[in-house]
């Protein structure tokens, strides 16, 4: 037998406000069943098709290094810098540019906390460089 990941879960020091803020980025909602509300110590957000799940924990201490996990993320609708503008518009700050001129690469970005994170190219993107 093998194991799966039920949810990735994140500290922060406030839950509510990270689960919001990553809903906003990921298209993730809380359970309706069980919502998320300030000063609620541990938030869910889900897809709609509940395979993706990440729960934020408030724990007392600060990050601080750099991230031993991070997410990767590829927009699905909009290109790579159109998504990075977006996630910035949302509250987030780069750390970090990695594009290349041949448009390959990445940027790092950090959420309101502090946890870094990836955008990379879109699908659609990478199978138009292969044209």
């Amino acid at each position: 037998m093998t194991s799966r990941i039920s949810h990735t879960t994140i500290d922060t020091h406030n839950a509510y406000t990270q689960s919001l803020w990553w809903s906003q980025v990921l298209d993730l909602n809380e359970d309706p069943d069980e919502p998320n509300e300030p000063g609620h110590e541990e938030c869910l957000i889900i897809s709609a098709d509940g395979h993706q799940q990440l729960l934020f924990i408030e724990v007392p201490e600060s990050k601080q290094v750099k991230n031993r996990v991070h997410f990767d993320l590829r927009p699905t609708d909009r290109t790579r810098d159109e998504e990075i503008e977006r996630v910035i518009g949302l509250g987030a700050n780069q750390v970090a540019d990695r594009r290349n001129a041949d448009g390959t690469g990445w940027v790092v970005l950090a959420d309101p906390e502090g946890n870094e994170f990836c955008i990379l190219r879109s699908e659609a993107e990478i199978a138009a460089a292969r044209t």
